[in-house]
């Protein structure tokens, strides 16, 4: 036993001897993620992360096949009560046979709220909206089926990359940033995970292709 010990003793008094390898500083401007990822194709990380998360994602390939997936959409929901505030997409939704509509009375009956967004992060999946947006603080909470119409252009790969974009669009940053990450959830109540406990229960995010 004494030997064993004697052993030990020696071995850690050799260690202490050795001198430590000075540890290498972080480079703290690149990136932690895998850079393989920003190879791929943003759209396709995007919808496969939405889809993680329970949001669901529809590709289309110019504003005609938009509006009739959109108004596919609401008829296999069956909903009346959608509502729009922001008023380019007022513009563009007026001329098609899509019914919305515009108060922000009656909110309490909504079911669906349209809205556009200001990017969509690759990565995490997730949709930045901002109070610049004229979309309130309501249209994109309240409703139980949140829909974000949004372009190609507008996805990008990760966070940092948003905010950066966001303090060169409006040089101060809005007053609120909301980064969405599919459905309202909890798992408060016996960790059990239940969908749409503080906001919407759906979240579908409309890919509009206009990168060509």
């Amino acid at each position: 036993m004494n030997k064993d010990r004697e052993k030990i003793l020696q071995a850690i008094h050799k260690a202490l001897q050795t001198p430590s390898v000075k540890p290498v500083r972080p480079d703290f401007n690149t990136s932690i993620y895998n850079p393989d990822e920003k190879n791929e194709d943003w759209a396709i990380l995007f919808a496969q992360n939405l889809k993680k998360v329970q949001g669901e994602f529809c590709y289309c390939t110019d504003e005609k096949d938009f509006i009739a997936n959109l108004l596919g959409l609401i008829k296999h929901k069956k909903a009346n009560e959608i509502f729009v505030w922001e008023k380019e997409l007022q513009n563009f939704l007026e001329i098609t046979d899509v019914p919305f509509q515009k108060n922000t009375q009656n909110l309490k009956n909504a079911e669906i709220g349209i809205t556009s967004c200001e990017y969509l992060i690759a990565r995490t999946g997730s949709v930045l909206v901002s109070s610049k947006q004229n979309l309130g603080r309501s249209l994109s909470i309240y409703p139980p089926i949140h829909i974000v119409v949004a372009f190609a252009s507008q996805i990008v790969y990760d966070v940092e990359t948003a905010l950066a974009k966001m303090r060169e669009k409006y040089k101060v940053f809005p007053s609120m940033l909301s980064f969405i990450t599919g459905p309202s959830r909890t798992a408060d109540i016996e960790k059990t995970l239940v969908l749409g406990a503080h906001g919407p229960k759906e979240l579908h995010v409309f890919l509009i292709d206009n990168n060509s």
